[in-house]
């Protein structure tokens, strides 16, 4: 890993539990490509991942996650030996990424509401 490459701020990797997990993330992922949010200003994100799980099904994007998120991987890289396309590597980083920093800015409001 070079100075210039992306770190997460994701449970597994830094050890902060008011980190989200890659759990969390995945979660959410699926749950949003199961029920996409029709109203959304993401919406169109929602769509995007649905198509992603139908077309590799959920262990490979799990597995994109989890290299992306705490191991480091480039986003498309992450696809090696899964017979998935880098560019669904670079959709699924680039989601997987919003979600963790959603999940962890929901975190931060939560700890600053009980204090």
């Amino acid at each position: 890993m070079t100075n210039t490459d992306t770190l997460y701020d994701v449970r597994e990797r830094t050890g902060n539990p008011t980190h989200a997990s890659v759990d969390d993330v995945v979660e959410i992922v699926f749950e949003r490509a199961q029920q996409p949010r029709t109203e959304h200003r993401n919406a169109h994100l929602d769509e995007l991942m649905a198509t992603v799980v139908e077309r590799y099904g959920t262990e490979p994007v799990r597995t994109v996650i989890h290299r992306i998120l705490v191991e480091g991987y480039p986003f498309r890289t992450a696809t090696a030996d899964l017979d998935m396309s880098n560019v669904d590597g670079v959709r699924i980083g680039t989601i997987a990424g919003q979600f963790l920093d959603q999940l962890n800015a929901q975190h931060d409001t939560a700890a600053t509401d009980d204090r």
